[in-house]
């Protein structure tokens, strides 16, 4: 009896100490979050958790995504892989893709592989390219198909007085959002509500409740918060446009589009003008006013206020709970944004202020914290970075590489080089230079930036600096994977 005890006793010594030398994750994706943080550089953007989160773990100030759209960004960071074909740039490929993986093949995303592997997963918001985690169209009834349907243990949303995951995302503060207003609104809002009066309000409620929950589980866990903020609309609650005084706000250094590059690498600011009560029409032939901008540029800023106010809430509540200290923490932007850079509002782009996002880890076991580190990273590094931490074996070949050396400030190797794909083109970021070709007949197909000199990407030197092209072509050819030659 006394044997039997002993190892009753000593498995649940040892279940104990496994999950406790096992790291729980909080990840939280932030649409549309670029680099305008106070952390990397911005003195006017009021963003005091995510800084100090950076302050405590490490922020990554050249983080560049795989794609400058919303859910080919998160499918690529779900899978740890670069897209292969033309389909794989689009917003809709994780749901083409649920509709036909089965279970037992390779994980459908990383979430899926920790799943397998003892944690109990929580999904909240938008993860993956949908608002609520479920397919179907922005006019339509939610469906019961979920975009990651091996992935959750439990998946969660209240989308509040806008009924659906749609209506929140594209959300006014009176209850309608932009579908039902037939696209007549304006894409910004003061709205004289509290933090709940918008979904991210509601979504960070969500997250203090399940943190509390998951405090008590015997078993490591995931839990995975998706805000939508600072997406279009660029509404918040007008206390955080309160933070700020426009006559401050800084407009873009460049303006205009860049010298010596064809139209086709740009456009027309589609997105942004879906709002047609716009003040302003902004486009390649039309430049909108510096007041305009300046109103726009601050409707972004307080909307990143507001998230990170939101972020900052469940921050805090893991630290009450005592999970800090096991727990790793990801902010992960899924792209960059043109506040007017290069004559664009929006993103889908292969410009850095497209493909320059937001990427902040804190491993609470690292030797080191508070570094902002000018590596050259890439969103396809995550999910090798996560199971090196987790010391899961990963089980396929994956496209990044960890970036666990870094977050302990080891010297280690790393390639420095980034890829992005969008619009016909493969781009390759380097330290110094952004080398991108369009495979496409409309000429100049090759574009050459050097930051060195010209951070602003204001002018394509390829013509000027052949030399340079010839001796990066090489380079970018590596991340070539065949997605323009297929269909």
């Amino acid at each position: 009896m006394k044997n039997v005890l002993f190892v009753f006793i000593m498995s649940l010594v040892f279940s104990y100490k496994t999950k406790s030398q096992t790291p729980n994750i909080l990840f939280i994706a932030v649409d549309d979050l670029s680099t305008n943080l106070g952390v990397y550089g911005n003195n006017i953007v009021q963003s005091p958790n995510l800084d100090k989160l950076a302050s405590e773990g490490t922020a990554f100030a050249n983080h560049f995504v795989q794609i400058p759209t919303c859910g080919a960004s998160r499918a690529s960071m779900l899978t740890g892989l670069r897209p292969k074909n033309r389909a794989q740039l689009k917003n809709n490929i994780l749901e083409l893709v649920a509709t036909t993986k089965k279970e037992e093949e390779t994980p459908e995303s990383f979430i899926h592989h920790l799943r397998r592997h003892g944690y109990y997963t929580v999904g909240i918001g938008k993860i993956s390219h949908s608002a609520d985690g479920l397919v179907y169209g922005y006019n339509d009834k939610p469906s019961e198909t979920f975009e990651l349907p091996f992935s959750w243990d439990e998946f969660l949303f209240d989308s509040g007085k806008w009924k659906t995951g749609w209506n929140a995302f594209f959300a006014y503060a009176n209850g309608e959002n932009r579908q039902s207003m037939k696209n007549q609104v304006k894409p910004y809002e003061a709205g004289n509500v509290g933090d709940e009066g918008y979904p991210d309000g509601l979504t960070a409620k969500l997250a203090l409740s399940s943190l509390k929950k998951l405090k008590d589980s015997s078993e490591p866990f995931f839990l995975g918060v998706g805000f939508f903020k600072p997406h279009l609309p660029f509404n918040a609650p007008k206390k955080y446009w309160d933070l700020y005084d426009r006559g401050s706000i800084l407009i873009s250094e460049n303006p205009s589009i860049p010298k010596h590059v064809n139209l086709k690498s740009l456009h027309d600011s589609g997105e942004f003008n879906s709002y047609k009560l716009t003040d302003e029409i902004p486009n390649l032939e039309n430049q909108i006013s510096d007041d305009y901008a300046k109103k726009l540029t601050h409707a972004y800023y307080a909307s990143i206020s507001y998230v990170d106010y939101q972020i900052g809430l469940v921050l805090n509540e893991l630290k009450a709970l005592g999970l800090d200290k096991n727990t790793i923490v990801v902010i992960w932007g899924d792209h960059g944004w043109h506040l007017g850079h290069q004559q664009i509002w929006g993103k889908h782009s292969l410009f850095e202020n497209a493909l320059k996002s937001t990427l902040i880890i804190k491993n609470p076991k690292a030797k080191t914290s508070g570094n902002v580190l000018d590596n050259v990273v890439e969103t396809v590094d995550l999910y090798p970075t996560l199971m090196k931490l987790a010391n899961i074996e990963i089980p396929y070949d994956l496209d990044g590489e960890s970036l666990d050396g870094l977050l302990n400030s080891e010297e280690v190797k790393h390639t420095n080089t980034a890829y992005s794909y969008f619009k016909d083109g493969i781009s390759l970021r380097t330290e110094r230079y952004r080398l991108t070709k369009y495979f496409r007949v409309e000429e100049p197909n090759i574009e050459l930036y050097d930051h060195l000199k010209d951070p602003n990407e204001t002018i394509n030197i390829a013509q000027k600096k052949k030399d340079i092209v010839t001796k990066l072509m090489p380079l970018l050819e590596k991340g070539n994977t065949g997605l323009y030659q297929t269909q």
